[in-house]
């Protein structure tokens, strides 16, 4: 759905992009993270066509995003974008708002479908001015969507939810997925990318670290496992190890039975990013 090779882009004196190399597979979300300036939106903008590269090769539904004409309309029409922030009529309702668009696609989805699809049923006839922060980014998901696009872009979606609004959201993305729609997601939220994505890339000034699942990046499965618990004197200890299971058969032993506040833990997807572009 989505292939790069070699991709660089810079402005002046500024390498945003170095020599970046990644694949999407059909039906699958692909988070990418990384810290600001490291390179993320200005790929994300490449392959959207709002921006062109200086050199490698970047396709996209095996068609070039820079191209112009029918060929970059008929791409255009196949994809979906949902940006950071939108700005659009704020005195339309989210009915009318939909029906508008859907009159720019040649096989739009039907609108009522929609609206229920993102649940906004009871806010159809709601100005979107007047629409909650989450409310608003479900509004913006079926912007997206109404042209039925293969590829769906979402630029930090969630950024501002609460933790309820964003498993709703989470819940509105896994079923876009499961209807068979690839998405790239950019996000500074690790729970969301562990939740969401098949595989993550991180990226660091420019440069691919790595491309993993998020159960394996940098070496999570491999880390140490680290065991916790209470003490006979209250105290809470713990012990990193590699071998998990022996601790806990000794714990079993000293307290002949349950052990009071057992915690087993591996390293968090956020704690392994962190160690990644901290080493970087």
């Amino acid at each position: 759905m989505i292939l790069i090779e070699g991709l660089v882009k810079s402005y002046g004196e500024h390498q945003a992009v170095d020599g970046v190399d990644l694949s999407i597979e059909k039906g699958e979300i692909f988070a990418l993270l990384g810290p600001n300036g490291a390179g993320k939106t200005t790929i994300v903008e490449i392959l959207e066509g709002y921006r062109v590269a200086d050199g490698g090769k970047v396709l996209v539904l095996g068609e070039d995003p820079a191209a112009k004409g029918r060929a970059g309309a008929a791409l255009r029409g196949r994809i979906g974008i949902v940006l950071q922030d939108s700005s659009d009529s704020q005195d339309l309702t989210v009915l009318e708002t939909l029906q508008h668009f859907a009159t720019y696609y040649s096989a739009p989805r039907n609108v009522d479908e929609l609206i229920s699809l993102v649940n906004l049923e009871e806010k159809s006839q709601a100005k979107i001015r007047t629409l909650s922060g989450g409310q608003r980014r479900r509004l913006d998901v079926a912007l997206g969507i109404i042209g039925q696009p293969e590829i769906l872009f979402l630029d930090e979606p969630t950024t501002g939810f609460d933790p309820r609004a964003r498993r709703d959201f989470w819940d509105l993305i896994l079923a876009l997925k499961n209807n068979g729609t690839t998405i790239l997601l950019t996000t500074h939220y690790l729970d969301e990318a562990e939740a969401l994505a098949d595989r993550v890339g991180v990226i660091v000034a420019g440069k691919i670290l790595e491309i993993s699942t998020p159960a394996t990046l940098g070496g999570r499965m491999k880390a140490l496992t680290t065991v916790s618990w209470q003490s006979l004197d209250g105290q809470i200890e713990s012990v990193e190890s590699d071998k998990p299971t022996e601790i806990i058969r000794e714990l079993i032993k000293k307290f002949d039975g349950e052990i009071p506040a057992l915690s087993i833990t591996r390293p968090s997807l956020e704690e392994i990013y962190l160690k990644m572009i901290g080493e970087k």
